[in-house]
């Protein structure tokens, strides 16, 4: 019985209405898998979402038609390959979704629909275990400080004291000028130590920059994307 999960139901590189069938349902399916999963700890447009869902069959059917035509395949890939260019940058996890759902048509479209549900749901209930559990997420005490100084003010170890004081740890990631070279922008990484005073922090800084400009938020992560 659970060999027959990698069966093919198509042969000879021939097909029937009915399995024609079989595996477009199963394609949707598994596109709605793909999707349902991803919406459960992501936030994606409608149309991303509807993407998803829909990629499985058209990869189907189009690996059904040219199963066996080597030159039809050759085109088509050329055709898929364009679509790169006419496609925006889009986070890692987004760009992962896609390729899951081209790997389940791809099963589909060779017959193997108990292939292509199996791994379905084993990837999507992976990908859902990890975002549950947030892996490799930042802390919440990891966030990103901005420090504006006047161009007077020697900033190379006037914060140390303070910085020591509120964090666990911090980088210096960028410093530049701005307004005509009058200010210098420090942005650094730091990690707050457990249970200390944002504000009182923030106090103690503006103390020492002669209460220019200073942010402290979240770190948002700029390399999301492949």
């Amino acid at each position: 019985m659970l060999s027959n999960i990698f069966t093919s139901i198509i042969t000879n590189g021939t097909f029937t209405g009915a399995q024609l069938g079989i595996a477009t349902v199963t394609s949707l399916i598994c596109g709605l898998i793909i999707a349902g999963t991803y919406l459960v700890k992501n936030r994606c447009s409608r149309s991303f979402a509807v993407t998803l869902v829909l990629l499985p069959a058209i990869v189907e059917l189009v690996i059904i038609l040219v199963n066996g035509n080597i030159g039809a395949g050759v085109a088509v890939a050329g055709a898929f390959s364009l679509v790169r260019f006419r496609s925006a940058p889009g986070k890692g996890q987004e760009i992962t979704s896609i390729f899951l759902a081209m790997a389940v048509g791809l099963a589909t479209g060779m017959g193997y629909v108990g292939v292509a549900v199996l791994f379905s749901v084993v990837v999507s209930l992976i990908n859902l275990l990890l975002n549950v559990l947030k892996f490799g997420e930042a802390g919440d005490n990891f966030r990103t400080l901005k420090i504006t100084v006047p161009e007077n003010l020697d900033y190379e170890g006037k914060f140390e004291d303070i910085f020591g004081k509120y964090l666990s740890s911090y980088t210096f990631d960028e410093v530049k000028t701005s307004n005509m070279g009058s200010l210098y922008k420090i942005t650094l990484s730091v990690v707050m130590k457990p249970n200390v005073s944002n504000k009182e922090f923030l106090d103690e800084l503006r103390t020492r920059n002669g209460n220019l400009d200073i942010s402290l938020g979240r770190r948002i992560d700029g390399m999301d994307t492949l």
